[in-house]
């Protein structure tokens, strides 16, 4: 079967789309690209088998709608996978119609968070063959196109429509084994198109893995990848570090961002380590996600010796209350001993700070406000990322706020976080203001000189430049 892994170009005023494998949506001025591994892993798996897989994504190349539609008439695809979300759902609905047209014989399926939460809307509003439901959508897609060749039958979690009917298999599963995965193919799958593009790649060329599913935490109310994730599973230490030599010995990858919900801690963590420093790979920039609190001094220590450099901390605010609310497992104090700890080792901290909860005052906004400008100011945080709390269907917080009445609006284009969706005591400039008020430090005298004091190599100067490019573009997001 010919198969297309399509990002169909959306073209806006607003930017560049951040779509493909995000736990959240925004339009960025200055493009940026996210390798999606859970459809790379869908495309290789299919192609291991036989089949034709093409790798589509107009996004990432740059191409025009019309360019895009008519390529994608031209391979004549039997199947076409869409990774959709919220604020361009609406707009995927009329890309089904347009491929339709141009494709008359294609079915398409939609895959992501969004149909995870609310399966039966695409249905409803489009011409949709199938919804694939959680997060193995990569198993369930070789799946489906098994079953449309006539082999075995559907897995749970699998929804179509039959004699005008929607139905489907039942409630997605997450029993997949990691570890049978094979390596992402990552000449199908297009990695050099996400290897620079990229504010987590300090080093060039840059690539991403996936190695586990997703957060062992995995409760808080604003994420919108519990919907795909209810439980955790990580493939083995060894498979990763197998895979990691593969990308530096055959791609020559210099960084490599692992962008797991929280990276596996404990044994795990250790074994990982021993290995990477073993097998002589820690000399590449390896970054990931993690939680405040979690590790000790001597897990930060055997990170850097194995190649660690960057630890994205989601803070999201400086309020215990507001923490409690959306269920961060969270103690302010933890922050910036976390921070300082990562810092002593040689890591580089990275925040993540949300504005626009509806139950925080100015005051309190301000407080997170404050506390991550002291942090970068300080340089006890080397870099950051602000942005506007979006309830995203199918988390708890969307059903609080829906429960409350606290949403603003329920059309899905404007959850793209260009203005807050929840009803706050705020004003909807006073919110972006300080969500622009995190990048403003980086014109701040202190942060500017701690920052050029800090510079150690050419390297480390051109990050800075370039960041800096990102920081303009940001605040202009939130203009």
């Amino acid at each position: 079967m010919r198969v297309t892994i399509s990002y169909p170009p959306i073209e806006s005023e607003k930017g560049v789309p951040l779509l493909s494998q995000n736990r959240q949506f925004q339009f960025f001025s200055e493009p940026t690209y996210i390798y999606p591994c859970v459809p790379a892993y869908a495309a290789t798996l299919l192609k291991q088998v036989g089949h034709e897989v093409i790798w589509d994504d107009g996004i990432a190349e740059e191409k025009s709608y019309e360019q895009w539609l008519k390529r994608l008439a031209k391979i004549s695809p039997e199947l076409v996978m869409i990774e959709t979300k919220t604020p361009v759902v609406k707009k995927h609905w009329r890309n089904i119609t347009d491929i339709k047209k141009v494709c008359d014989e294609a079915k398409v399926v939609l895959v992501g968070d969004h149909v995870t939460a609310l399966p039966k809307e695409s249905f409803k509003n489009s011409e949709v063959d199938f919804v694939l439901t959680g997060g193995d959508y990569d198993f369930l897609l070789l799946n489906l196109v098994n079953w449309l060749e006539g082999r075995g039958k559907l897995e749970p979690g699998i929804w179509f429509k039959e004699k005008g009917k929607i139905k489907n298999t039942g409630r997605f599963q997450l029993n997949h084994d990691l570890n049978s995965l094979p390596f992402i193919d990552r000449d199908l799958t297009r990695w050099d198109l996400y290897s620079e593009k990229n504010g987590n790649f300090k080093r060039v060329p840059g690539a991403y893995t996936y190695v586990g599913r997703d957060c062992w935490w995995h409760r808080c109310t604003f994420c919108s990848w519990t919907t795909l994730y209810n439980n955790y599973r990580a493939r083995k230490p060894e498979l990763l570090v197998e895979e990691i030599g593969r990308l530096i010995e055959k791609y020559g990858v210099k960084t490599i961002f692992d962008d797991t919900g929280t990276f596996p801690v404990g044994e795990w963590l250790r074994k990982f380590c021993n290995l990477m420093i073993e097998r002589s790979y820690n000399n590449i920039d390896f970054s990931c996600n993690m939680r405040f609190g979690i590790l000790s001094s001597e897990d930060y220590k055997s990170m850097k010796r194995a190649g660690f450099r960057m630890l994205l901390f989601g803070l999201e605010s400086a309020n215990q209350k507001t923490l409690d609310r959306v269920n961060k497992n969270l103690k302010t104090e933890e922050v910036v001993k976390s921070c300082k700890e990562a810092k002593k080792a040689g890591l580089e901290p990275h925040i993540t700070i949300m504005f626009g909860y509806p139950w925080e005052t100015r005051e309190e906004a301000e407080k997170t406000l404050n506390l991550g400008r002291f942090l970068l100011k300080k340089k006890i945080a080397d870099t950051f990322q602000a942005t506007v709390v979006i309830p995203y269907p199918g988390t708890p917080l969307f059903e609080e706020c829906k429960r409350k009445r606290l949403l603003k609006t329920l059309d899905w284009n404007r959850y793209d976080m260009r203005e807050p969706i929840m009803k706050t005591t705020m004003g909807d400039k006073e919110i972006l203001s300080m969500t622009r008020g995190v990048y403003n430090v980086a014109f701040d005298p202190e942060f500017i000189i701690r920052r050029i004091l800090a510079i150690r190599s050419v390297r480390d100067m051109e990050f800075m430049l370039k960041a800096g490019k990102k920081v303009l573009g940001h605040i202009k997001d939130f203009s």
